[in-house]
């Protein structure tokens, strides 16, 4: 406890600026989110049939994504990606452990939720090129469909992250399913299974695919 104890207060005196604001940078997420999905749909005209696949497609490639993502860049070092897996790996995982994976206030959001930075990068290098060439393929309509898909699973991403971290009483964890996959999360921030296992955040479709679920 006291190891951890020490991490989180230095953490949070090196990490998290006087004037940040959990509920901010919850708010800002929300908005992010909801404001793109409210632009995706209102670009929506006559969806046929087949466009409509384009949800349960995106959702499934949101969730390789997550998969690859957390596996091989969160965990593993690559080239220019660096600050990604010090984030992750070093921080993160450090300051939730197996034994302590409850935040103590809203300032630890800041340990949990992607910073604005990241978030535009995750969109711009997997959701905008790929909206683009759907677009060009397709139709407008299977681009902001994707687009639509994409930032709701994001979202939902950070909603279940932030469900995971909440302490052991919160009402929250009264919603159906949020404790099983919370279950899998902790499991997750074991050191011994931390970098081979439940890399689904979400929902762990990719993790049963690639045998990887633990």
């Amino acid at each position: 406890m006291g190891r951890n104890a020490n991490y989180r207060e230095h953490y949070r005196q090196m990490h998290i600026p006087r004037a940040y604001s959990g509920a901010g940078h919850l708010a800002f997420t929300l908005i992010f989110a909801l404001g793109g999905i409210t632009l995706a749909v209102s670009q929506l005209e006559s969806v046929t049939v087949l466009e409509w696949l384009t949800v349960p497609i995106a959702f499934l490639y949101a969730n390789l994504v997550e998969y690859v993502g957390h596996r091989w860049v969160m965990h593993r070092p690559v080239r220019r990606l660096g600050l990604i897996h010090h984030r992750h790996a070093h921080q993160h995982h450090r300051f939730f452990t197996s034994q302590f994976m409850a935040m103590d206030s809203r300032l630890d959001f800041r340990a949990v939720l992607f910073p604005p930075l990241l978030m535009v990068f995750f969109f711009g290098a997997f959701a905008l090129p790929v909206g683009i060439l759907l677009a060009m393929l397709f139709s407008a309509n299977v681009a902001w469909l994707f687009l639509m898909t994409a930032l709701a699973y994001y979202l939902n991403y950070e909603l279940l992250h932030l469900g995971y971290h909440l302490p052991e009483d919160s009402r929250w964890l009264r919603l159906p399913g949020l404790r099983t996959l919370r279950r899998l999360h902790h499991a997750h921030h074991d050191p011994a299974v931390m970098s081979h296992s439940n890399f689904n955040i979400t929902y762990p479709i990719f993790d049963w695919v690639f045998g990887t679920r633990a």
